[in-house]
């Protein structure tokens, strides 16, 4: 098999990581009620986790430790969340004036969005690991594949949350996810520039995913009149976080 052949199998595969969420498709409503507020805090702190354990210091990792150059990673990283702040809004104002689903939270396309966007530097990533060895291919895609489990099932969780039906929620899920398989075409096709483009696109999914946990999920689970369920929710932010540290480390 070529290098793109080993890009293709292992992106598709990876895509197909976004139907875990289909497991909640068999749960009660009752019960799936109970426990959205729950998903919606895991995926705060996954994407928290994200950002600030593995796309940041990615980005930090291949400018060096040069100043000029890591200010513009956190410049990269400011522009990221203040993209997603007017995207928001302008989400809202079209919600308010135009949609027929005005019960759909606007924070449920933002986290498409965003997804997207990650997914598709993952197969950047994929692509030019694949590029440089087999080996090395290998083990990034076992890597994105053990980021990305834990991911989809919070952010699907969040999707429905937001108001989406269930198997609506499972099927936008997923093609959000086949941007991995594009940003791996693309990232093979540009091998020689793929560092360039990584640099770029880390640090601005970094302030997708921190403005939409810090912006829209966190304050939905911190409003909370039990004292017992806002330890359930803050103990399962912190899940999310030290999932994606121990994923780090391993």
């Amino acid at each position: 098999m070529t290098p793109l052949s080993y890009i293709l199998l292992t992106t598709f595969l990876i895509s197909l990581i976004s139907f875990i969420g289909a497991l909640i498709l068999f749960l009660k409503e009752e019960l799936l009620d109970r426990i959205l507020l729950i998903l919606a805090a895991f995926a705060a702190g996954a994407l928290m986790g994200g950002a600030f354990l593995h796309l940041i210091p990615e980005a930090i990792a291949k400018v060096g430790a040069d100043e000029n150059s890591v200010f513009f990673i956190f410049l990269y990283l400011i522009f990221g969340f203040c993209i997603f702040f007017v995207l928001e809004q302008f989400i809202r104002w079209h919600h308010h004036h135009a949609t027929k689903h005005p019960e759909i939270k606007p924070f449920s396309y933002l986290i498409l969005i965003s997804d997207g966007v990650h997914n598709f530097i993952d197969g950047l990533i994929i692509a030019a690991s694949f590029v440089v060895a087999f080996p090395v291919g290998v083990v990034t895609a076992l890597a994105v594949a053990l980021h990305e489990i834990p991911q989809e099932i919070g952010d699907y969780g969040v999707l429905v949350y937001g108001g989406i039906k269930r198997v609506k929620a499972l099927f936008l899920n997923f093609l959000s996810a086949i941007t991995v398989i594009l940003g791996g075409i693309v990232g093979f096709l540009l091998a020689e520039e793929i560092g360039k483009s990584v640099v770029f696109l880390l640090p601005f999914a970094a302030g997708n995913f921190i403005y939409i946990a810090a912006s829209d999920l966190i304050p939905e689970i911190k409003h909370r009149e039990s004292l017992k369920k806002s330890l359930i929710h803050f103990s399962v932010f912190l899940l999310g976080i030290g999932l994606m540290l121990l994923i780090r480390m391993v």
